[in-house]
């Protein structure tokens, strides 16, 4: 009953913070951009907890139960890809007023290519967040003992109603509180379990360390120069796959440049984009270490990865403390989920809706449109998540295979149009699908690792769009 009251009134004060935070909106540049006067420090942790969701609560803790630190190294890559969105796209965006990443699109290319964009991030933000919300499901399934739709559900339903008033605002401002929410849930989880450890902190690190746990530099070419490719955690797959799934989601991935474009300047984005970076290493670390530290309580269970941790959190963790950490969880869940349907909805009221309609409508009549929009994607993701329920790999990679499935083609095309400046709207529009298609055929051929999707994509589409820039002549 008291982790039952923890719960309820912290989602009651989520959904209160996120109405009294948004104020009013009269316009959707309100809605969806909170006015363009969000501190950088705000979204800066607001990046952060939307990027984490419950994958880094849940799946990075079971990653490294079931094998070691090495996904660390994919996080330096993150890094090294928001330095450069810094100064490669974010100028871009500001100096042209841009409301969506897909704006740029359009100035660069034309109106096909920004609505093909769109549309594509629209399929691969609702299959990726399907999967962030089927795992947030996880622990609320075991803890309520209800079936996995009516756990969905009531994720949804708490998240719709904050994010339908409060708006852009409203959800980066309770990102930021979620943040340290379930930061504080981690670092209670580490304290409890070197606690309940029979042995001492030294004997804990010893027997962590003799398991290899703590390994977080691997350079894979001991089983050659094919296999090399197919591991996901090396450090060159790590540094450049990395960077190159961080230029794609910070840079163009409305879900991220929603909050870059809230602030107020240029360098306010800039210093919010690379502090994300910074953090988030550190709480990739912290989440890791929880996984070390369940080996060491658990040893070796024959139990799904995805699975560990809330195991522990529910049968383990005593009365009152499990309350404050499933809290946690719902706070790396809601934060994802709040941003997703938000720019979901804006992507497809600015860049598809208010596009295709001839005649202009008033900035009301946008603003309450846009709110359907959020009610429609708030059901499509529901729907994404039950499709996801009975996929046997880990949550965290399945989402990032199908974020990098799309992510190479999309900031391929971007790069397109920075660096071949011979390029037009019908070669990205030939470059962009048959990157897509030939992804298909990576993917499935299970020769190459997640962490090198993007890349690859990246390189078929520019490759791609520079041929056929010098094979046809470019219309004025």
């Amino acid at each position: 009953m008291i982790d039952y009251i923890i719960i309820v009134v912290y989602l009651i004060l989520v959904a209160s913070i996120g109405i009294i935070s948004g104020g009013k909106q009269k316009t959707i540049n309100d809605y969806f951009l909170g006015s363009k006067n969000v501190p950088w420090w705000v979204v800066c942790f607001s990046i952060v907890a939307a990027e984490t969701s419950t994958l880094t609560f849940i799946s990075i803790p079971g990653l490294a139960y079931l094998t070691n630190m090495n996904f660390l190294q994919v996080t330096i890559g993150y890094l090294l890809g928001r330095i450069i969105v810094a100064y490669l796209f974010l100028p871009a965006y500001v100096d042209g007023n841009l409301k969506t990443a897909y704006s740029f699109l359009e100035t660069r290319f034309g109106t096909k290519v920004r609505k093909f964009a769109s549309v594509v991030f629209l399929f691969t933000r609702t299959a990726a967040d399907g999967v962030r919300l089927f795992a947030t499901a996880i622990p609320l399934k075991l803890m309520l003992n209800i079936e996995y739709p009516y756990a969905i559900l009531i994720i949804v339903l708490i998240t719709l109603i904050y994010t339908y008033t409060g708006g852009m605002k409203g959800v980066i401002w309770v990102d930021a509180l979620q943040f340290f929410i379930y930061i504080i849930g981690a670092v209670i989880s580490i304290v409890f379990l070197i606690n309940i450890i029979p042995e001492n902190f030294t004997s804990i690190l010893v027997k962590a360390n003799e398991a290899q746990k703590f390994s977080v530099f691997n350079f894979g070419f001991e089983d050659g120069f094919l296999n090399f490719f197919k591991q996901p955690y090396t450090l060159i797959s790590g540094l450049i796959g990395g960077a190159f799934l961080s230029m794609a989601s910070h840079g163009t991935d409305q879900l991220v440049v929603q909050r870059l474009l809230a602030t107020k300047t240029l360098k306010e984005s800039q210093k919010a984009v690379i502090g994300s970076g910074i953090i988030i290493i550190f709480q990739f670390a912290l989440f890791l270490f929880v996984g070390v530290l369940l080996f060491v309580y658990y040893g070796k269970l024959d139990i799904k990865s995805d699975e560990i941790f809330s195991l522990f959190i529910i049968k383990v963790l005593p009365s009152g403390i499990s309350g404050i950490i499933i809290a946690g969880l719902f706070a790396a869940a809601l934060s994802t989920l709040a941003g997703s349907i938000s720019s979901l909805s804006s992507s497809t009221m600015i860049d598809l809706y208010l596009p295709l309609r001839k005649k202009s409508i008033d900035d009301k009549t946008q603003l309450k449109i846009s709110r359907m929009f959020t009610i429609m994607w708030a059901i499509l993701l529901v729907f994404s998540a039950l499709f996801f329920m009975n996929s046997s790999k880990a949550v965290v990679e399945l989402a990032l295979s199908i974020a990098s499935f799309t992510y190479g083609g999309l900031l391929g095309t971007f790069l397109l149009g920075i660096f071949i400046k011979k390029a037009n709207q019908k070669d990205a529009l030939i470059a962009f699908p048959i990157s897509i298609i030939l992804m298909i055929i990576v993917i499935f051929s299970q020769q190459v690792a997640w962490t090198w999707f993007t890349l690859v994509g990246v390189l078929i589409t520019i490759l791609v769009g520079f041929i056929s820039s010098h094979l046809t002549t470019k219309k004025v």
